[in-house]
């Protein structure tokens, strides 16, 4: 018999992401109501927001009906309609609990969450049974499935009903056995800008994932009114937009202008409609200038924005409509450093030129290493932290521009009094062309970031040695 009046909540299994559910059931004499899936309530108890597209429903008519084990490319949600069955789980996934199995029992009072790539099987127990699974996909009989056999002696199911005595296709008795199963590897990981800084970072940070995709502009046109048609989106867990307009002077430009507008907001629109309709985490990256710079203290995530400029303008704006995508992170930096042309790598040639520069200090904050900043995007997507923003900079001391010029003349081995302070605006003085306003507190607190778990290395540590490299490769 059923059991009436449960209390809505979750039951762990050791396959990780399954997840067996009781469900309050209603009745009396007359029958009985349920809510098979309610999205609200659910997500409340811990259910994943999986998006669920398809309504599917098996019926079989006698007892003792199994159904072979398969491995679809979607998440499912498994609920009985009437009668009951006995279900087994295999975790047909890349990772350390490749062919841990989990069984139950199934009534209209359970219910299970299956996530992609976990072999489910299911046994009628009773006569008449009908099950109903919703799936976040639509189904394609180009889909790829795994499967494996029921009767395999390695992951040993203790079947209710002998499988001598069932109804069961010649088709799921001939699938393979464990040993022969190719793991099924994770959802892919599309990072955008892969030839910038940051995307050269994510290549080495990734490096040996074959799970996670690069491309560059000349792959994947983020302005192309088919972007939605690029790529099967269903396929992919998380973009890594790394791709930007950062000219922060020439955006003060009417060219300038209208392309950091067209790459910064409109390109990360597209994105961001994409991620929602397909139920991707997008990792947008942001700037401090987004903030005006007057504060007298470092910047928290939810400071109100306040751009000074046409290029601070277009992230704000992209932080906007990141922000409504049910799952993204916001990462906000500053003054980064990574391969290529950087601040780190002209100090130092100047220093070896025995050119004497003259350095902004009235500007402060704290130097990014783009090797750092990967780390962290892959941190937070891979420890599933809270969506939301977050600040990532390098660790340690705020200073100014001209304090670190002085700290990779000292690397190199010459004298840092050879480094001349003066204000922004000595600087920019009789400069040719239009110049963006920059603020003059770009220190971001880490606080939040920290207490995912991530560490932030101190920049004054690192630098020296990246100092004495960009000379080795100049």
């Amino acid at each position: 018999m059923t059991e009436f009046g449960k209390v809505l909540g979750a039951v762990e299994t050791p396959i990780p992401g399954l997840v067996l559910w009781d469900l309050p059931v209603h009745g009396d004499s007359r029958g009985w109501f349920k809510e098979n899936w309610q999205r609200e309530k659910m997500l409340v108890a811990g259910l994943p927001d999986f998006g669920p597209v398809q309504n599917n429903i098996s019926f079989n008519d006698a007892a003792g009906t199994t159904r072979g084990i398969h491995a679809e490319p979607w998440d499912k949600w498994v609920s009985v309609a009437t009668g009951r069955i006995f279900g087994a789980w295999v975790d047909l996934r890349e990772g350390p609990t490749f062919g841990v199995v989990f069984t139950a029992e199934i009534d209209p009072s359970r219910a299970i969450f299956v996530p992609r790539g976990v072999g489910n099987s299911y046994q009628t127990l009773e006569p008449d049974t009908a099950y109903s699974y919703l799936v976040n996909d639509h189904w394609s009989p180009t889909a790829t499935y795994s499967f494996l056999n029921l009767a395999d002696e390695t992951v040993a199911i203790d079947w209710p009903i002998p499988l001598a005595d069932v109804e069961i296709s010649a088709k799921d008795l001939a699938h393979p056995r464990l040993a022969d199963v190719v793991p099924i590897p994770p959802k892919r990981i599309l990072v955008t800008g892969a030839s910038g800084q940051l995307g050269l970072a994510l290549r080495n940070e990734f490096a040996g994932s074959p799970h996670v995709e690069f491309a560059s502009r000349a792959d994947l046109d983020l302005a192309s009114p088919d972007l939605a048609a690029a790529r099967r989106w269903r396929d992919y867990e998380a973009i890594v937009n790394a791709a930007a307009y950062t000219a922060v002077d020439t955006a003060e430009t009417p060219a300038g202008r209208s392309d950091a507008w067209t790459a910064n907001v409109g390109a990360v629109a597209a994105l961001a409609r994409i991620a929602t309709d397909h139920g991707i985490t997008l990792v947008h990256v942001s700037s401090d200038y987004v903030f005006d710079g007057t504060s007298a203290r470092p910047y928290r995530e939810d400071d109100p924005v306040s751009p000074l400029g046409v290029y601070g303008q277009t992230k704000a704006a992209a932080d906007a409509i990141v922000s409504t995508v049910p799952r993204h992170y916001i990462i906000r930096t500053s003054w980064v450093i990574g391969a290529g042309k950087n601040f780190v790598r002209t100090m130092a040639a100047l220093a070896e030129r025995g050119t004497d520069p003259k350095v902004v200090s009235d500007q402060i904050g704290r130097l990014t290493f783009t090797d750092d900043i990967a780390r962290g995007i892959r941190h937070l997507v891979e420890a599933g932290a809270e969506p939301g923003v977050y600040n990532l900079t390098s660790g340690g001391p705020s200073a100014a521009w001209s304090d670190v010029a002085r700290a990779v003349f000292a690397a190199v081995g010459h004298d840092p009094a050879r480094v001349t302070d003066v204000t922004t605006a000595q600087y920019l003085a009789g400069s040719a062309g239009p110049v963006a306003p920059r603020p003059h507190n770009s220190v971001l607190d880490l606080s939040k970031i920290k207490a995912t778990g991530f560490s932030v290395p101190d920049w004054t540590a690192t630098l020296p040695d990246r100092a004495r490299d960009a000379l080795r490769t100049d």
